[in-house]
């Protein structure tokens, strides 16, 4: 790993579960990358604080910051979607993400009312790990 990769973000909301997931192999392919989980909610920081995040924060402003500083934010598809994740995700925050300079690796998931054609049907950790192999090419 190249070490100019100074922060990636991983957005999650509901119960973090795929954040956590995420975390834990970012952290394990980039050990030497700045990690920082950010929840739509307290629960899902937790979740990604236990799974090996450097930092975690909580909430629409500190998606909104931490969005504008991240060189990588990735999280499900929904994260650019105003009102998905059961609300979680308000346009504030969907701005936010969409209009960030960072790359955004969006793991595609059919639920919140978003279905994108043509994505293969890989498992959630493919999916994962096809967001992982983009960092790792960007930073050889």
């Amino acid at each position: 790993m190249n070490n100019n990769i100074k922060t990636i973000m991983v957005v999650d909301g509901q119960g973090g579960g795929l954040g956590k997931a995420i975390i834990e192999r970012v952290k394990k392919s980039n050990p030497g990358a700045y990690v920082i989980g950010v929840g739509a909610n307290s629960i899902a920081a937790s979740v990604m604080l236990k799974a090996g995040a450097d930092d975690v924060a909580t909430g629409e402003n500190a998606v909104i910051y931490n969005a504008g500083q991240a060189d990588y934010i990735i999280g499900p598809i929904g994260i650019i979607s105003a009102n998905s994740m059961l609300g979680e995700i308000s346009p504030a925050i969907a701005t936010a993400i969409a209009s960030a300079p960072g790359l955004k690796l969006l793991i595609p998931m059919n639920k919140c009312n978003l279905y994108v054609p043509g994505v293969r049907e890989n498992g959630l950790n493919e999916k994962i790990d096809d967001a992982i192999a983009r960092i790792a090419a960007d930073n050889e």
